[in-house]
């Protein structure tokens, strides 16, 4: 009898204590910008009333259904099925796919690496100022980095194949 009664304070408790933690205050400073905000202690805070959390409970499981880590989920029977040689031509395909990327983004490279001669290209004609001249550096530089990255990415997906 205690027990149920400490559990019915409890709720009672918790759910008094979950709604003070719903109030939702709306902000709007001087230059106009929105804020949404727990407290209403700063000038421009305005209560909005929200409406109530639902909570639906989940359906009762049968004693004898599995749990999902006790039998892998399959496909479902309607699901359209490939044959192996296919899949095998459909992978093939994309395995070339992927090298010819990668060997496309390594030639990518190696002409960003030349052009960018270590950190110290080639002086364009319109590159007088010379900050002009760091700017497409830094530019080359990110643009090798991106590339590297590229490359790295594909090699990865290329590993991840069967």
């Amino acid at each position: 009898m205690k027990l149920r009664l400490f559990g019915v304070v409890f709720c009672l408790l918790f759910l008094q204590r979950a709604h003070a933690q719903s109030e939702v205050f709306l902000c709007v400073d001087e230059r106009g910008n929105k804020e949404y905000k727990n407290t209403g202690a700063t000038k421009g805070c305005k209560k909005i009333d929200l409406p109530g959390m639902t909570i639906i409970a989940t359906p009762k499981r049968s004693p004898g259904a599995q749990t999902a880590s006790a039998k892998p989920t399959n496909s479902p029977g309607d699901f359209p099925k490939i044959e192996s040689s296919a899949q095998k031509a459909r992978d093939n395909d994309r395995r070339q796919i992927l090298l010819d990327e990668t060997k496309a983004e390594e030639t990518k490279l190696a002409n960003l690496k030349r052009d960018y001669n270590g950190g110290e290209p080639e002086r364009q004609g319109d590159e007088r100022n010379y900050a002009k001249y760091q700017e497409r550096v830094a530019t080359m530089k990110e643009e090798i980095g991106r590339t590297e990255k590229n490359v790295d990415a594909l090699k990865r997906e290329l590993g991840n194949l069967k």
